[in-house]
């Protein structure tokens, strides 16, 4: 990854102090990334009730984040992350390679929480820059789960159905040897290669491609039982030989203390000022209190999730964002199912952004991009390696066309682990030990097929947009960032590598946040409200065995198990909207006043 030189060492929130009180739960993350941004830690109060997170530049007012577990649902129902995975349909996702609701065993909304906490204090003290009065910031946990299984809602809630039917199972694959392997490519023809090389006839290899291909999309992958016999009939170096011979990327399961041993990144993303004259060109105009990214404008090439996402999160804050897409359109606008003629699952993550269509391989492309750069203020892809470099478009081919853009690389490994495989999501689990941390003791470990990883990056890579921008503005250079889904894996596995590191079990005990069952449906406790007769739930309606727990003093919710009751939900119907195509919209996750 090659940077161009740097000015001095500055950070954004330099000068500026930070004190946070409540629950440390809701609070200690988005800590953690203020202070690596530069803000003074002048002390933590612990206590109940919501988060609250202030940060004080030097002679000005506080700007202050409050952060609940229940924004729009009621504190009854999402008190903790389990109930919040709970409520929000996240356990009932990750849960569908099994067949039943399960809860990560990693504080995953509350991560994501904590990372739009701090987009919403940096997009604030930006809208302060320009002239916003914004004092507060109020984001919630419920909404962190919504904004996380948005792609699946609009899908569930879609005029039409699912592509391939939702069915339990998926990878990984097992060695006759004992290694446990994720395959990875997006080429059809390369995966029924791969999978001839092993003995699997190419007529059922080929009818295993379409569940294969769209586990993105369902998060799940029902495989015919021969490809995984015939991955169990040979040696791990039979399988590495079939991936070269087809160029079929493979993945090993690590472990957590395979990644002890290894260097990991201080920070989930890197911020490289420019040695660049100062902006000379004209600044946005005033910022609104509500979208205090007003008059910036941001430029993406994106696929698939993470750095779409990224740039729709610009969008929700205010900026107006344009899209480059291929000659024809992006493909995915058409992928099932739709709502009119576009995809719900695009929709969730494009939802009103502007289009362009460009052939970035033809020297006219690339000068009609330059040009679209030129009067940007963000420009963001996640191109594969290498790509930017050859095309001309990299941050140092860029920032004379733009001295003050902040240019933005969302990737998988972000260079920083040669020899890595291809870098998805469900690969940058398998590498990271993302699937030993998900799953409690007594589980194998296995990858998510709930693109975590995805969306937590493209999370992470508007937060680096945001610090860019914020130090843009306080300093007048234009900033690269870097953020990748190792920096996603990385901040999602800290607490059960800390864990490892002092000599304890990094993994969550036996159980942990497994969903109840009921006579019609499941039931979540919160983490610290244990149950001592779980047998006697599923002979209750869900709705008596919630009353029933909360007589005992426990708190609980029900489990979503199917993604289109949510609209009906009277926990969240009244903060999930239609757009214009009829597709399910989950709310923006702050509120600015």
């Amino acid at each position: 990854m090659a940077h161009p030189v740097t000015v001095r060492a500055v950070r954004p929130l330099d000068t500026i102090g930070l004190r946070t009180a409540g629950p440390t739960a809701l609070t200690a993350v988005a800590a953690r990334h203020l202070t690596l941004l530069g803000a003074a830690d002048l002390g933590t109060t612990t206590s109940g009730g919501p988060g609250i997170v202030a940060l004080t530049p030097e002679g000005g007012r506080p700007l202050t984040a409050e952060v609940a577990w229940a924004r729009v649902a009621s504190p009854e129902e999402v008190s903790d992350e389990a109930t919040a995975q709970a409520a929000t349909g996240v356990a009932h996702v990750h849960g569908r390679r099994g067949g039943d609701p399960q809860g990560l065993a990693v504080d995953y909304l509350a991560t994501a929480c904590a990372v739009l906490t701090v987009q919403g204090l940096l997009a604030g003290l930006i809208g302060r820059a320009r002239g916003a009065a914004v004092e507060t910031v109020l984001t919630g946990v419920d909404l962190a789960g919504l904004l996380a299984v948005g792609q699946y809602l609009a899908a569930a809630t879609a005029q039409e159905d699912e592509a391939v039917p939702f069915a339990p199972g998926g990878p990984p694959f097992t060695t006759a040897d004992g290694v446990c392997f994720e395959v990875e490519t997006l080429d059809p023809g390369v995966w029924v290669a791969f999978w001839r090389s092993l003995g699997v006839p190419d007529r059922v290899a080929a009818s295993a491609w379409r569940s294969f291909q769209f586990r993105y999309a369902t998060a799940c992958s029902p495989l015919p039982g021969e490809l995984h016999v015939r991955a169990q009939a040979a040696g791990w170096p039979a399988v590495r030989r079939a991936a070269e011979d087809s160029g079929a990327s493979l993945c090993a399961l690590r472990s957590l203390a395979d990644r002890l041993g290894e260097p990991r990144a201080q920070a989930p993303w890197e911020l490289t000022p420019r040695q660049a004259r100062s902006l000379d060109s004209a600044r946005p105009g005033p910022a609104e209190a509500a979208r205090p990214l007003a008059g910036f404008t941001v430029l993406e090439a994106g696929r698939r999730i993470q750095a779409p996402l990224t740039a729709y999160i610009l969008g929700l804050l205010g900026a107006d964002v344009i899209r480059v897409e291929p000659p024809g359109g992006d493909p995915l606008r058409g992928m099932p199912p739709t709502c009119g003629d576009l995809s719900a699952r695009w929709l969730a993550l494009n939802r009103g952004k502007r289009a362009v269509e460009i052939d970035i391989k033809s020297a006219a492309g690339r000068d009609e991009l330059r040009d679209l750069v030129a009067d940007a203020d963000v420009f963001v892809h996640n191109w594969a390696p290498g790509t930017a470099e050859r095309l001309g478009l990299d941050d140092r081919d860029l920032s004379p066309v733009s001295p003050g853009l902040v240019y933005a690389y969302t990737s998988g490994w972000a260079g920083r682990l040669p020899g890595a495989p291809l870098g998805t999501d469900f690969m940058v689990q398998a590498r990271t030990g993302v699937g030993e941390a998900v799953r409690p003791a007594g589980e194998p470990p296995v990858p998510s097929l709930m693109t975590l990883l995805d969306v937590l990056g493209g999370l992470l890579g508007a937060e680096a947009v945001l610090a860019g921008l914020l130090l843009r503005e306080r300093e007048g250079h234009g900033v690269r960032v870097d953020s990748s889904l190792l920096g996603a894996a990385e901040s999602l596995t800290e607490p059960a590598l800390r864990r490892a590191a002092a000599g304890a079990d990094p993994r969550a005990p036996k159980g942990f946040r497994r969903p109840l069952p009921t006579a019609d449906g499941w039931v979540a406790v919160a983490d610290d409200s244990p149950v001592t007769h779980a047998a006697q739930l599923s002979g209750m309606t869900t709705a008596a065995a919630l009353a029933a727990l909360r007589r005992d003093g426990l708190r609980a919710t029900a489990v979503t198990t199917a993604l289109d009751a949510l609209p009906v939900d009277p926990r969240f119907a009244a903060a999930l909207t239609r757009d214009e195509h009829g597709a399910l919209a989950v709310p923006a996750p702050w509120r600015f006043r």
